[in-house]
């Protein structure tokens, strides 16, 4: 396969792929009165359908580095697909609140293993063109939420919630065996095993690892939450469910377009490496977002989800781009992007549970709202740190960092040990001038 068309193909099965890791969780939201009714969750519990898979998104994303190591990024891929599959599939037979509960734990886990390690291979493949490759494969990932919440609907109402839910397992099949056929006809690229392998940096002692989790989690706080709840939060002031899933929908065409869009004027347009700029004008588009979704929700809702999927689409694939600037290595790169994912998708799984438990409390979502647009003041300040001349200071060892100050000591002690010696007793000699 000649270059042009190796490329071509992996960034059509990049969107294959993308396409799947989002319909489990927009596909719960439009049907959440009905299957509120059905199993007899209460909001508290049926946060979990959305909370549940960013967590595993979350902590699984931890071990994907070793999973690559086991079996290989492909297979482990491939493990991800089939994860996917099978969880989408049993929601066919799904008639109770434990065993949805199962399906969503084991599709996140899929998902995470996904996330962890496909950008790695696209920093590896498309080095030179990241920001669009990132950007494409962001789009994909929104546009399958959009396809979830829009399709899912007219499925349920046609046949049942069980069958709108599991048809997502038809195409995650068809990814999988598109994905199969490439690793046949074009492996993937091995790391060069020469020389000996240097001991990897400690992420989780890394300050920029941990502050870019935090930042990545922020982001997708607000995504999980409005996934969860948005559609509720319309019907509760009287949408009627398609109405609500068709505006969810419309969410993530604005965040497909926004994540191929942003990234790259960002590559054409910035300063350098510098996404700064870019970073901030997503998240004030946000902020107008919740405060338009706060004063006016009724009168402008096609407004509302144009400035939150806009401003939503364009940081997250920033923030993947980002993450990705801070390590030239494709190796890093990867274990910092599956760091980054792992401490993000845990914080952002907390997010819809917060808003559900709000909403039982007070009636309302307009505190969840005001709580989001806070965190969005927070990242506008946050975003400022994130300067292109800090990569290379904040990705260094930390290991050999944390230690410096001791091997310093050390030699201190050792240099006066020496001197010690040097002029000890009666025999004290003196070194010469240098």
């Amino acid at each position: 396969m000649n270059p042009r068309a190796s490329n071509l193909a992996w960034l059509a099965v990049i969107v294959a792929i993308g396409l799947n890791l989002r319909p489990l969780l927009t596909s719960i939201s439009p049907l959440m009165g009905v299957i509120l009714h059905a199993t007899g969750l209460s909001f508290r519990g049926a946060s979990m359908l959305t909370g549940l898979p960013v967590v595993a998104m979350g902590v699984c994303a931890f071990g994907a580095s070793a999973l690559a190591r086991s079996v290989g990024q492909a297979r482990g891929v491939a493990i991800g697909l089939i994860a996917i599959v099978a969880a989408c599939a049993g929601r066919f037979f799904a008639g109770n609140a434990a065993a949805l509960i199962a399906s969503a734990a084991i599709a996140g886990t899929g998902v995470a293993v996904i996330q962890a390690l496909l950008p790695g291979v696209m920093k590896t493949r498309f080095a030179a063109r990241l920001p669009f490759a990132m950007g494409l494969y962001s789009a994909s990932i929104m546009a399958g939420g959009g396809l979830g919440a829009s399709i899912t609907p007219a499925l349920a109402s046609r046949v049942s919630w069980q069958a709108g839910l599991a048809f997502w397992a038809l195409p995650a099949l068809i990814a999988l065996a598109v994905w199969m056929l490439l690793m046949r006809a074009d492996a993937l690229p091995r790391a060069s095993s020469a020389g000996p392998a240097k001991p990897a940096p400690s992420l989780f002692l890394n300050r920029r690892a941990w502050t870019l989790g935090i930042f990545f989690g922020l982001v997708n706080g607000g995504y999980t939450s409005l996934v969860a709840w948005m559609p509720a939060y319309y019907q509760q002031l009287g949408r009627g469910v398609t109405e609500s899933g068709a505006l969810l929908a419309m969410l993530t065409v604005f965040q497909a377009s926004s994540a191929l869009l942003l990234p790259m004027a960002a590559a054409r347009f910035g300063r350098g490496r510098d996404r700064r700029p870019w970073i901030a004008l997503g998240l004030v588009a946000q902020l107008a977002g919740f405060g338009l979704l706060l004063a006016a929700p009724l009168s402008a809702p096609l407004a509302v989800v144009a400035l939150l999927g806009g401003g939503l689409g364009g940081v997250f694939a920033l923030s993947l781009v980002l993450t990705l600037d801070h390590a030239d290595d494709p190796a890093l790169a990867a274990r910092l992007v599956a760091f980054v994912q792992g401490v993000g998708f845990v914080i952002a799984a907390i997010a819809p549970v917060v808003a559900g438990v709000v909403r039982d409390v007070s009636g309302s979502f307009s505190m969840s709202w005001m709580m989001l647009a806070a965190s969005l003041v927070a990242m506008i300040a946050l975003n400022a740190v994130f300067g292109p001349r800090s990569y290379a200071r904040a990705m260094r060892q930390q290991d050999g960092a944390l230690n410096a100050p001791r091997d310093k000591r050390r030699t201190r002690r050792a240099d006066r040990s020496s001197a010690t010696r040097d002029t000890g007793g009666g025999n004290a000699r003196r070194s010469p001038l240098p």
